[in-house]
């Protein structure tokens, strides 16, 4: 069977971390199915260096996220997982608390109840109480929050490596292993 794997990217800023997994993904034998939200096309053109056809390019199968027939909307399609990177707040807490209204929150919906696994990469801050809420359900449902602070055990040389190392440790909770350099202990 092969290798299925959902993106979902949202209004948040830091697009470059769906663009990156899109990139790192492009080098395996994965199927990569790519949602985006109106905010997160309108953000990849304020943040990134590449066009929407660009981004889109890199998936095998583009759904439009108004499109809750599609196939990554049912159970019998069966996948690694979900990534939602960036995770705006309204879309955490649309999944939080199972409001389906789009693809990306039914997708969701559909992976937490198959007991598979969803990462959502919040990207907002400072954090409210209804965040930290809205977290905290989706964890108690089974979900992964996983916030995108980058790590400095491997003194990066740039936010390129920094986004990099992140995409790679978060595409690892899908079994999906993405060469980079490990923390080595002290």
């Amino acid at each position: 069977m092969t290798e299925r794997f959902i993106l979902g990217m949202t209004g948040a800023t830091g697009q470059l971390y769906g663009i990156r997994t899109l990139e790192l993904l492009s080098n395996t034998d994965v199927e990569v199915h790519l949602v985006l939200s109106e905010a997160s096309k309108i953000n990849i053109q304020q943040e990134a260096n590449y066009s929407l056809s660009e981004v889109t390019g890199l998936a095998d199968e583009v759904h439009d996220n108004r499109n809750i027939g599609a196939t990554i909307a049912s159970g019998s399609f069966h996948t690694n997982g979900m990534l939602v990177t960036p995770c705006s707040m309204k879309t955490l807490s649309n999944i939080a608390n199972g409001n389906s209204s789009n693809l990306i929150t039914r997708a969701s919906d559909v992976i937490l109840k198959e007991r598979r696994r969803l990462v959502l990469m919040p990207r907002e801050k400072p954090l409210n109480r209804i965040h930290l809420k809205n977290m905290l359900s989706v964890t108690e449902a089974g979900g992964i929050i996983y916030p995108p602070f980058p790590s400095f055990y491997q003194k990066p040389k740039n936010i390129d490596e920094m986004i990099t190392r992140t995409m790679a440790r978060a595409l690892a909770y899908f079994d999906i292993s993405i060469s980079f350099d490990e923390w080595a202990g002290l």
